[in-house]
């Protein structure tokens, strides 16, 4: 078996790939090449090699074909136990708002109503028709005692 000197065009056309396939390989060593006198570069391929074309990736890079793969494996693998981390943390942030919510005293949830604003109802607040009497008996929570009802439902 003889080595046959090729142009870099001669190469890629009997490997069936780019010029620049074969300037990479050059750089990385996997093709022996030189520079003839006329200053081109020239590579030297085995006359006793197949000569099927290049189907397949180029696994010369590495030496190890799956090399990239369980790279990227390891790396997804600490992402999601750092989202795992970072949504433990949400809730556990959540759960301590709740907490510091619940503890607000009443005083500090609403102002309540004065007397005098009482005592000025605003237009929109006439009982409406067929509800008179039903209004004088309901109690409606105001203020604090609202938000702390809404609370109680909502689970705020």
């Amino acid at each position: 078996m003889t080595d046959e000197r090729l142009t870099l065009r001669q190469a890629a056309t009997r490997l069936g790939v780019s010029e620049s396939a074969i300037r990479k390989r050059v750089e990385r060593g996997t093709l022996r090449s030189d520079k003839g006198p006329d200053g081109r570069r020239y590579v030297y391929l085995d006359t006793g090699a197949d000569t099927v074309t290049d189907e397949g990736a180029d696994t010369s890079a590495t030496g190890e074909p799956d090399a990239l793969i369980s790279e990227m494996r390891a790396h997804n693998a600490t992402l999601q136990a750092q989202l795992s981390e970072e949504r433990q943390a949400h809730a556990e942030a959540r759960r301590l708002l709740m907490a510091a919510l619940e503890r607000i005293p009443p005083q500090l949830e609403a102002p309540r109503e004065s007397p005098e604003t009482a005592a000025a109802k605003p237009e929109g607040s006439e009982p409406r028709p067929g509800t008179e009497g039903t209004q004088e008996g309901v109690q409606r929570p105001q203020g604090g005692a609202l938000r702390s009802l809404r609370r109680r439902l909502l689970g705020w």
